[in-house]
């Protein structure tokens, strides 16, 4: 059974960081790109970043494009985010989720995502 544990998330103030993690389980993990997305109320699941199987490509919104980072450790199964000089605006439930393959076109796409995690709660406020 696939599964996509996501953590990390808490209450940080504007400026701030955090580092979430996304532990996977139940595939062949380095066969899969991992994504970042995330979700504030009232608003669409957007996508924010997304790293290939091997961790050589990257993807990266505009709206986090120099202050996020993502990477993988194979090893630990583990995808990970790191946040930096959060905003407000980055208030959101955060989703990783999983894919065998993924095409550049396709990576802001949820439907083009097999498997979610359950969500971890950022929220950046004073």
């Amino acid at each position: 059974e696939v599964q996509l544990q996501a953590s990390g998330g808490g209450l940080v103030q504007p400026g701030g960081s955090l580092k979430l993690s996304c532990a996977a389980s139940g595939f062949t993990f380095d066969d899969y790109a991992i994504a970042w997305f995330r979700q504030a109320p009232g608003k669409e699941r957007e996508a924010i970043s997304c790293i290939s199987g091997s961790g050589e490509s990257a993807f990266y919104a505009d709206s986090v494009k120099g202050r996020f980072a993502i990477s993988r450790d194979n090893a630990k199964n583990t995808v990970y985010l790191q946040m930096n000089v959060l905003k407000p605006e980055d208030t959101a439930v955060y989703y990783c989720a999983a894919a065998p393959r993924v095409i550049v076109s396709s990576i802001r796409v949820p439907s083009a995502y097999s498997s979610w995690g359950q969500g971890t709660l950022v929220t950046v406020s004073s």
